[in-house]
């Protein structure tokens, strides 16, 4: 019945059914309290929620900040302390708004982290809103990259914090290696409030935050990258269709024993070195999924277009790459402990959050977060013109029409904002451009330390720019740009505003719409436009196999079956990775209540004596005989950090153990087996034998260790250095999400048909 109850509920609860209603009857109450509540010297906030707390935080956004806020500002403020993530359209206030909703948990008492996505925004919006809490009687602090552990714990101590989700990450990785209640860092988390909440909670939901130690040199051996470089596409190796995997043929593995001097498949570490050098030279491509920059290869975030900060690809891939690049290996190690970004976020209490593009992930936050989306209509209504697609047979002609379409809308004077893939097309676009005598200004992951002041000036008149990717930007692109103040404002809204072109369709509808936002904020006028091609990679890799109906004599497809086909590509890509993510939550899901037993275990141990009543119930005799050589203190001291040590170095185990598990349970389905099923079955009792081996361990350091010396000395060692980084997901997947992505595409075709 249970099941029928569900079925039921999501029918009747579809995303973005958040009444509003009451929110805006709350608004309308603030309004009529406006006058009475400027005229009050010392603003107190009343009760959370309330129209009385509504009329006095907009008071002191209007007093500390000189801005009023909208009252559909409010309407997404009210949603967000109710828990829910309010969309609001880009150019809506939404950095006042999750201010406010933050002021308004720490009214209740509740510590606020204000989840951000970069270090550049948690900065800027903490400093921007500082007036605004402070005039409420609120502390606010950030934390970067570069804070110092003290500096962190006193941003933790205020009443709201903002940070980029991965330093909150490291930060709860670190404080799990602790041996001192008096170095943890982070507090008890209780209220996220997330920025851009679909990238954040949906697309990184599954990238893995990491602590490593003990470095080594990189695996991957600059001979082998150079050997992989004289094979050919085709004739050594071939690509599969998805672009995913890569495989020597017959005569590949000639040439390749031949230069090795080895039976290739008799060696296992050959082979994983070769695979490893093989997939870095055909299916990572430079400027596209990384770029080259200051003697370092610097991975490029797909969803934002720019450099993914600390992050780096597991398995050796990271330096195979290095190594295809001549590069030196960067350091690697052992990973001591991790957590993905959904793990860590789902630790609190209260989640909330706001972005421009939460209803079509509506379903993924309410099946992985017990999220809603509330949809904040407009302050002012949006008329910006979307045209239908232009859709071409071949890249070579939407590339002519989209040269001349650029250049005939510079003509007139009117800005316009280009939104290309990757980097490379960014670069390829700028040099046609420039070859036509136009001047753009590029925008993408080589330069994205510019991209404040670029965004800020792509509404000026005769404005030409190309940006990869424009989900959290930050920054509002108004009309006449730098100088609307001496009308060119006006101008630029005669011309029809600011023209978005997207140079292709995203693997993702909300990307999409996160360029077409750029245009029209506000009520401004503004256009968007997309040209697609046949040949476009969101079409070969999802839509392989059906053809582009017959473009007409200009080149332009106008047969609405081309739509029909660009729309069934995205849908085919948008549900592989939906179930990807759901591959991966099923396997992390058993890992994070492993992890949680394991924490609770530390915490006792850390803060209590739970180590001492281990060891002494276990040794009585040999805990009494130190007890009155050396002192109970002593010996409670040591237990401490014997038991510490051993549950730390079993769980890194443990991990290591996990990863490999995964890494081939997919051959279990060759056998009719569920690998899940089989994922568990393993994984359980590998945790039990986890348990027993920190006391087996314990028992066994306790019994000779001199408490009294150096028990590093004497092998209880830890890292002299530990680092941080995040893992972006293996480009190519695991074998089975590859089989996922296969079968998604053909019960999508067969849907079709």
């Amino acid at each position: 019945m249970a099941s029928v109850r569900d079925i039921v509920r999501r029918f009747l609860d579809r995303p973005g059914s958040v009444d509003l209603s009451p929110y805006q009857r709350i608004v309308t109450e603030a309004a009529a309290l406006e006058a009475e509540v400027r005229e009050r010297e010392e603003l107190r906030a009343g009760e959370v929620g309330t129209a009385e707390f509504c009329a006095v935080v907009r008071e002191a956004a209007r007093r500390s900040l000189g801005e009023r806020p909208f009252d559909v500002q409010l309407v997404g403020t009210l949603a967000m302390l109710d828990g829910h993530v309010a969309q609001m359209a880009t150019g809506e206030g939404k950095t006042l708004a999750g201010a406010l909703a933050a002021a308004g948990f720490a009214l209740q008492g509740k510590q606020v982290h204000a989840v951000s996505v970069n270090d550049y925004l948690a900065r800027r919006d903490a400093e921007w809103m500082r007036p605004l809490y402070e005039t409420l009687g609120l502390t606010v602090g950030w934390i970067s990259e570069t804070s110092t552990p003290e500096e962190r714990r006193e941003a933790y101590r205020k009443d709201v914090t903002y940070a980029a989700v991965s330093e909150l990450g490291f930060d709860v990785l670190r404080d799990r290696l602790v041996t001192d209640p008096a170095d943890l860092i982070v507090p008890a988390p209780q209220v996220a409030l997330v920025d851009e909440a679909d990238s954040v909670l949906v697309d990184e939901a599954r990238v893995p935050l990491v602590l490593a130690g003990a470095a080594d040199p990189g695996t991957a051996v600059p001979e082998m990258a150079a050997l992989v470089r004289r094979l050919s596409r085709g004739y050594h190796y071939k690509v599969d269709q998805e672009g995913r995997a890569v495989f020597l043929t017959t005569k590949g593995t000639d040439t390749v024993e031949k230069a090795l001097g080895v039976d290739l498949y008799q060696d296992p570490g050959v082979v994983t070195g070769l695979n490893l050098a093989l997939h870095a030279h055909a299916l990572l491509t430079r400027d596209v999924d990384y770029i080259v920059r200051d003697g370092r290869v610097h991975l490029i975030n797909q969803s934002r277009g720019r450099v993914a900060l600390l992050q780096r690809w597991p398995d050796g891939l990271q330096a195979a790459v290095e190594a295809k690049e001549k590069l030196p290996a960067s350091e690697t190690g052992e990973i001591l402990d991790s957590i993905t970004i959904q793990g860590l976020l789902r630790r609190y209490p209260q989640i909330c959050g706001m972005t421009g593009t939460a209803l079509a992930v509506g379903e993924q936050l309410r099946e992985f977060y017990d999220l809603r989306v509330a949809v904040v209509p407009p302050n002012k209504p949006c008329v910006r013109v979307d045209e239908p697609d232009r859709i071409f047979a071949t890249a070579e002609r939407k590339l002519e029409a989209l040269l001349e379409e650029i250049g005939d809308q510079h003509a007139t004077g009117r800005p316009i904002l280009i939104g290309t893939l990757d980097v490379a097309e960014s670069e390829r676009l700028d040099e046609a451009l420039r070859a036509r005598g136009l001047s753009p200004v590029v925008l993408n992951a080589k330069n994205d330390a510019e991209e404040a002041a670029v965004i800020a000036g792509a509404g000026a008149l005769g404005a030409i720019t190309v940006s990869t990717q424009m989900a959290g930007r930050g920054t509002d692109i108004r009309l006449g740009g730098h100088a609307s103040a001496d009308g060119s404002e006006s101008a630029v809204a005669e011309l029809g505003g600011l023209y978005v072109i997207g140079t292709g369709r995203h693997d993702s509808s909300r990307l999409d719409d996160q360029l077409r936002g750029r245009a029209g904020r506000q009520g401004d006028p503004g256009g968007s436009v997309f040209f697609v091609s046949g040949e476009d990679e969101l079409l070969a890799a999802y839509a392989p196999g059906e053809p582009m109906p017959d473009a007409d004599a200009d080149g332009l497809v106008r047969d609405k079956r081309g739509d029909l086909l660009v729309g069934h590509a995205q849908r085919v890509a948008e549900g592989v990775n939906l179930e990807i993510h759901r591959n991966t939550w099923r396997y992390t899901r058993l890992m994070e209540e492993q992890r949680g037993h394991v924490l609770e275990l530390r915490d006792r141990v850390l803060h209590g004596d739970a180590a001492t009543q281990a060891l002494k119930d276990a040794l009585p005799e040999r805990y009494n005989e130190l007890a009155e050589a050396v002192g109970d203190e002593t010996v409670e001291r040591a237990c401490r950090q014997i038991v510490l040590f051993h549950l730390d170095r079993c769980w890194t185990e443990h991990l290591g153990f996990l990863s490999d598990l995964r890494e081939g349970i997919h051959l279990r389905s060759l056998g009719r087996l569920n690998p899940l099923d089989e994922f568990n079955k393993e994984a359980v009792p590998a945790y039990r034998a986890l348990l027993d081996e920190v006391e087996q361990r314990s028992k066994e350091t306790f019994e000779t260790v001199d408490v009294t010396g150096d028990l590093a000395d004497q092998g209880l060692k830890r890292p002299t250095a530990t680092w941080t980084y995040l893992v972006q997901d293996n480009p190519f997947g695991s074998d089975w999400d590859r089989v996922l992505q296969r079968v998604a595409g053909v019960l999508k075709r067969r849907r079709k048909k």
